[in-house]
């Protein structure tokens, strides 16, 4: 099986998309200038039991796809692209199944997303899989809230869920 990464363009930098021959394994924020980039690299190297390789062109689909979607189109990328999801497993793959189920301009709670996977009071282990999706954005995890309706964090990046959530409310 090969590996391949690119990066895409969104309003946050070029982020890193990496793809075996099964569809999208990873998309990462992360620009393509941070010094994360080959961590995240080495990491996925590890997981996968493969080096990537940079194939530029390799996310112009993506590409396109996150244009619209930042344009304020109500895209769901998983009717366009596959997602390959084999870095994630368990719980926290139900959870974000679930999570992608949530349309746009709509939240859900941490814990409705709990009791929607099958695990009334995983509320945290939600939280969890939204910290760690391989799959940012493509995976709206931007649209799990807290139960009073605040938005809370986005990894590092509280001000960008905002973004996310605004964009999506039009």
């Amino acid at each position: 099986m090969t590996f391949r990464y690119d990066f895409a363009p969104t309003p946050f930098g070029d982020a890193l998309a990496v793809f075996s021959d099964e569809g999208i394994v990873r998309f990462d924020l992360s620009e393509s200038e941070d010094p994360l980039v080959p961590w995240l690299l080495e990491g996925v190297t590890r997981q996968l039991h493969a080096v990537p390789e940079h194939e530029v062109g390799a996310a112009d689909k993506l590409a396109q796809l996150l244009a619209d979607y930042f344009d304020g189109e109500p895209v769901r990328f998983e009717d366009h692209i596959r997602l390959d999801w084999r870095l994630v497993d368990g719980f926290h793959r139900t959870a974000l199944q679930t999570i992608s189920s949530i349309a746009w301009g709509e939240t859900m709670s941490y814990g409705d997303v709990a009791v929607l996977a099958g695990h009334p009071g995983a509320a945290r282990a939600v939280g969890t899989a939204c910290r760690l999706t391989p799959f940012s954005i493509i995976v709206p995890v931007h649209r799990v809230v807290r139960s009073d309706g605040t938005p809370g964090h986005y990894g590092a990046h509280p001000e960008r869920k905002r973004f996310l959530l605004d964009l999506e409310a039009g």
